[in-house]
């Protein structure tokens, strides 16, 4: 079984690891960071892209508190980056990797390279192939 988490830092985003591990601890957990594309031409998209990967690989792929890392010492996961929308990302994730449940946080972090969440995790709710549980 194989538990998909999208992960931005975000406080609930930390509530929906402590969720997954509560619940899900034996199986295979799936960390997804999505790093935000651009609409418009595809030559300022692609310089985006890269721009924000390299941030990302900067930040590191999840930031995990202390507390979080200690708890994943005995658990099998993964590390995923993805580039797109957020809620689009997500689900095709999903379907693409066998995944059987999503554990998503009620809203995210909110700036320039961040989308709130609470939009994306409803579109993820009305979309997903799979069960998703909202964490808050």
């Amino acid at each position: 079984m194989a538990i998909l988490i999208p992960y931005d830092g975000s406080e609930p985003a930390q509530q929906a690891v402590r969720h997954a591990l509560d619940h899900w601890g034996g199986h295979k957990l799936v960390f997804l960071r999505v790093v935000e594309a651009a609409d418009g031409s595809l030559e300022a998209g692609v310089d985006l892209i890269k721009e924000r990967l390299k941030e990302s690989r900067q930040e590191g792929a999840v930031e995990l508190p202390d507390d979080l890392l200690e708890r994943l010492a005995d658990v099998e996961y993964e590390l995923e980056t993805v580039v797109g929308k957020s809620a689009r990302e997500i689900v095709a994730f999903a379907e693409d990797n066998d995944i059987d449940h999503i554990v998503i946080g009620s809203h995210g972090r909110s700036g320039p390279s961040r989308v709130l969440l609470g939009s994306v995790a409803e579109r993820v709710v009305r979309r997903a192939p799979t069960p998703v549980t909202v964490v808050r």
